[in-house]
């Protein structure tokens, strides 16, 4: 290692708990020189002002916090690496060709470029996916691979346990190719886009096949949710799996484990089966 490659100095940007998740993994082995997130925002019923979940960590790691209302030529990089993970806001060109911004995609690259790769992963079935580490470009989730690896999704695992598998995996990529990482092209077959979520994503149509109702639960939980009717009540299910002859809550051929009524906090199914009976 030369010395410029030694003393390289590494800043993350990074939003979502995912994003959060990296940086603390990636600052447990390497210096950070900041973390680059957005601006406090308002959420929840009260619409209190909340930091990022990679602010809440970059304070307790005492690591500098820059927050731009948004990028532009003004903006000043104080690194030469920037590992971009969940940040959630485009990259302009001219702040590309300042620094290597190497990009964190909770994806096997090309399939599932875009804003919900884990989630687009169990809804479409998927039993594997993985992390690519890539050069930031313009075009959306195609430049060059530094790094990836593939890990299995289980049949019962959640968005919140992939999002785990592939930020600890992120973590070991990124040790192995920093400083200096060399790249591969993306290959040209095998491009697919995962769309943002919407409304519509959120629905359960219990019409529709197990298997399907089963992995937009998977795919949404824990952190969006999806809901559905349920004799004339609306449910958020966070929980679900093949109903059983024994099973509580029965819906569509679910088991419904884990619910939220409107206005209330999540329960078990049997949980909520007694509060109607009472």
């Amino acid at each position: 290692m030369t010395g410029a490659e030694a003393t390289a100095r590494i800043a993350v940007a990074a939003t979502a708990p995912f994003g959060a998740d990296v940086l603390e993994l990636l600052a447990a082995r390497r210096e950070i020189a900041s973390l680059i997130t957005r601006p406090d925002r308002p959420a929840g019923r009260g619409r209190k002002t909340c930091a990022a979940a990679a602010k809440v960590v970059a304070e307790r790691l005492g690591i500098p916090v820059r927050q731009p209302e948004r990028l532009d030529a003004s903006f000043e990089i104080d690194a030469e690496i920037v590992v971009l993970a969940a940040y959630g806001m485009l990259i302009p060109d001219d702040l590309l060709e300042r620094a290597l911004w190497l990009n964190v995609h909770p994806s096997l690259l090309p399939r599932w470029r875009g804003a919900a790769p884990v989630e687009r992963a169990i809804m479409a079935g998927d039993t594997e996916t993985g992390v690519t580490i890539h050069r930031t470009v313009k075009e959306l989730d195609a430049g060059p691979i530094a790094a990836q690896a593939a890990f299995p999704i289980g049949l019962e695992d959640d968005a919140g346990a992939v999002f785990t598998q592939a930020a600890s995996l992120a973590a070991t990529l990124l040790e192995a190719i920093l400083p200096e990482p060399s790249f591969r092209p993306q290959p040209d077959e095998g491009v697919s886009y995962a769309q943002k979520i919407t409304s519509d994503d959120r629905e359960l149509d219990w019409s529709r096949p197990v298997e399907e109702n089963l992995n937009r639960v998977r795919a949404l939980s824990p952190h969006i949710g999806v809901w559905g009717e349920l004799d004339g009540r609306r449910l958020i299910v966070w929980r679900a799996r093949p109903a059983l002859p024994d099973s509580a809550l029965v819906s569509g051929g679910l088991e419904l484990l884990e619910v939220q009524p409107e206005g209330k906090k999540r329960m078990s199914g049997a949980d909520y089966l007694r509060g109607l009976r009472a």
